[in-house]
């Protein structure tokens, strides 16, 4: 391999969110950070390489975004989607949860209802709630270990005042990838019932062990021209401390009415570094992320095998997708304040808090595996440990 993901990185005294803020999350710094979905793993050299050859260059002013940063993404998706997309469909943004909050604002209006579907990423709700929409929850249904949608109760929930569906895909923090025949139903639901989908595809570039993200854009012209779909490179390439995103809207009326809404609040640009880290990523980091992958299916099993012969009482939904791992508590029988305070305190682990994932997410935690192998091993044996004790 060209790449080594076993080397372990000092971000301590970067304003790193994930470990520079442990005490202000979880009351101690004295736990392994497992939370936040970056990763612990260098950026590809590809990116270095160009952020420090454009940082020779000592004026960092007002930058428009070249012909060759929209090249570098339709190429990129066209590799990794097989989805032809049109340099007059993409609008680049700041992040996708900016995005997800700028899209609820041009397309609902106070008062109408929004549908996200439980447990799910966490700043969905808020993106809903803090813009004075109703949030409607179609929860997920947990069998056999592996997440599905509630087709029934997503047709009742709809009514005339809902406007959008929040679409997960891939689904955090469940890895779910879905399948063409899953999220075809629930487009042509949502095309009989003219509600918007607002796709978050984020995390589209990391599946593992063989499995196929489809975009629901790709499954037919109408579902195509009623999806909103969030893309960055941020999680795939570990750059999201430079805030840059895009999306894809194929249907010109929907574009436009986005655009002026990005235009009104002055927000259309990107980072200057953002730019050029995204063009090298899509550019050259084929290899790095084909290495990635693999090291991440790895941990999977890893830490799946560890869990089956140390804590049996766990078991953890096996991911499809992403490089995040939900584990169930629940047969352990605590409550969910006594689960989080023994994580932390007794098996020294700075998790991501079930609850917080919305309704399903009780008794569950998830667990961050971007990262070298001996962390791992370190913080489960902490955990298997702790048990015991």
């Amino acid at each position: 391999m060209k790449y080594n993901f076993d080397e372990i990185i000092n971000r301590e005294g970067t304003s790193s969110l994930k470990t520079d803020a442990r005490k202000r999350l979880f009351g101690t710094e004295d736990v392994i950070p497992l939370w936040v979905a970056d990763m612990d793993f260098m950026s590809p050299e590809e990116v270095t390489n160009a952020l420090i050859e454009r940082s020779k260059h000592p004026v960092y002013g007002y930058t428009y975004i070249p012909e060759s940063f929209y090249q570098s993404i339709i190429n990129w998706i066209a590799l990794k989607h097989n989805w032809q997309i049109k340099k007059e469909w993409i609008v680049v943004c700041p992040g996708v949860v900016p995005t997800i909050n700028m899209v609820i604002q041009a397309y609902s209006n106070p008062g109408d209802k929004v549908i996200v579907q439980p447990p799910v990423y966490y700043p969905f709700f808020s993106a809903v709630t803090n813009n004075r929409r109703e949030l409607v929850y179609n929860q997920l249904k947990l069998e056999n270990g592996r997440y599905y949608f509630d087709y029934e109760n997503l047709e009742n929930s709809i009514d005339k005042k809902t406007r959008l569906l929040i679409l997960c895909s891939p689904h955090n923090p469940g890895g779910m990838v879905w399948t063409k025949e899953e999220l075809k139903k629930l487009a042509e639901i949502c095309l009989q019932k003219n509600v918007l989908i607002l796709s978050d595809e984020i995390h589209s570039d990391l599946i593992v062990n063989n499995h196929l993200h489809t975009p629901p854009a790709t499954l037919s012209e109408e579902i195509s021209n009623n999806t909103i779909a969030c893309y960055a490179p941020s999680k795939t390439f570990n750059i999201a401390g430079l805030s840059t995103s895009y999306v894809v809207i194929p249907d010109a009326k929907i574009r436009n009415l986005f655009q002026r809404h990005i235009n009104n609040l002055h927000i259309g640009h990107s980072h200057v570094f953002g730019i050029v880290a995204t063009e090298a990523a899509y550019n050259h980091g084929k290899q790095w992320l084909s290495e990635l992958l693999a090291y991440i299916e790895e941990n999977v099993e890893f830490a799946i095998q560890f869990i089956k012969k140390n804590i049996p009482e766990l078991s953890i939904v096996r991911p499809e997708a992403t490089f995040l791992l939900w584990i169930d508590f629940r047969k352990l029988g605590f409550t969910s304040m006594a689960l989080k305070r023994f994580l932390i305190e007794e098996a020294k682990l700075g998790l991501s808090d079930g609850p917080v994932f919305g309704p399903g997410g009780e008794g569950f935690q998830r667990m961050n595996i971007a990262c070298p192998k001996s962390v791992l091993a370190r913080a489960l044996n902490q955990l298997a440990s702790a048990l015991k004790n």
